[in-house]
């Protein structure tokens, strides 16, 4: 065991005392996400009558407290955000008909990436697809074809996204292994999707609906996908093979510290200490930038800014002899 490893299975034994989700704060917590995102809806649906480009502009903070919903949703999947699982999982549920994710289904399919993150033969499932150097050079011309145009940021954080949202999500495919759970999560949320649906446009019409709800909904999406992506896969990203691959190291130091501004952080939960919440993912988001405070040495253990994570998007390769995600042309000139 390196000491890498030992530092990251002492800090769990640390970060215990920070799991205990606080109800009042809570309720709290998704009160100032719900109310906000109904609140600007609506205001979005009057703004029609002035034109659509300032109802779109609204779209901007509405699809950030919609992330934030996501958020809420995902710490219920961890059990984090209340103390009883049947609060966890039908809150989670309800803002599932919201962020158009089959809770149940999702739960899973995360629950394989925190156990399975960084590990180079457990690769697939609930993570952005990620070849090594010496996969990607060993593929026919047309298949490296295919993953350039997967890796295309138009694609990876623009069409993949609704993608993923509106159509993926929607029948979970792949996941018959998981029985008649996924499918009965996913075929559940559809239906409350489409009655949720149905009222609002009875409410609102299906006119103003489409335009406010979609601009919101596609945005959401890409921010969603692009804050999973850099939380994973930047230059000193950690991935290893089975036999030296190691859960705590690559939690620790395969997860980045997304350090964003104030208002970015608050409306993205603060997932962006992500290393932390891989490390101990039963901690609430809203306790998390406790754990830097009392621990500051970890402030600077995978941190990227909004500027640096730019740079993120040509990181596409793991190259096994740099141990370092590298782009297209470095790969080639390392051949």
């Amino acid at each position: 065991m390196n000491d890498r490893q030992v530092e990251s299975r002492a800090l769990v034994q640390l970060l215990a005392r920070y799991r205990e989700p606080d109800l009042a704060r809570s309720i709290f917590e998704l009160l100032v996400t719900a109310v906000p995102f109904a609140l600007i809806w609506f205001v979005m649906v009057s703004a029609l009558a002035g034109g659509f480009w300032l109802a779109l502009l609204l779209a901007v903070p509405a699809a950030g407290f919609l992330v934030r919903l996501f958020i809420v949703q995902h710490d219920c999947g961890h059990g984090s955000f209340f103390r009883g699982r049947l609060a966890n999982d039908w809150v989670g549920r309800i803002l599932g008909v919201l962020t158009l994710t089959p809770y149940d289904f999702w739960r899973h399919s995360h629950a394989l990436h925190h156990a399975s993150s960084g590990n180079l033969d457990r690769r697939g499932i609930g993570d952005i697809d990620t070849l090594t150097v010496r996969e990607f050079l060993a593929r026919p011309r047309w298949r490296q074809l295919l993953y350039r145009l997967y890796r295309h940021p138009v694609v990876m954080f623009g069409v993949g996204p609704t993608y993923l949202f509106m159509l993926q999500h929607r029948l979970p495919v792949g996941m018959m292994r998981g029985g008649w759970k996924p499918w009965l999560s996913t075929m559940g949320t559809n239906i409350a999707i489409a009655i949720l649906a149905a009222a609002m446009i009875w409410l609102v019409g299906l006119g103003p609906f489409l335009l406010v709800h979609l601009p919101i909904t596609v945005l959401a999406a890409s921010i969603g996908v692009w804050m999973f992506y850099v939380q994973h896969q930047f230059e000193d990203t950690v991935w290893a093979h089975d036999e030296a691959w190691s859960f705590h190291e690559a939690a620790l130091h395969g997860s980045s510290h997304y350090d964003l501004p104030a208002v970015l952080r608050w409306l993205t939960g603060n997932i962006g200490i992500h290393h932390v919440h891989h490390l101990s993912s039963r901690i609430p988001y809203y306790r998390l930038p406790d754990v830097l405070r009392d621990h500051p040495q970890l402030a600077a253990v995978g941190r990227i800014t909004l500027l640096e994570s730019l740079g993120c998007v040509r990181r596409t390769l793991w190259d096994e002899r740099r141990q370092q995600l590298v782009s297209f042309k470095e790969a080639r000139s390392g051949a």
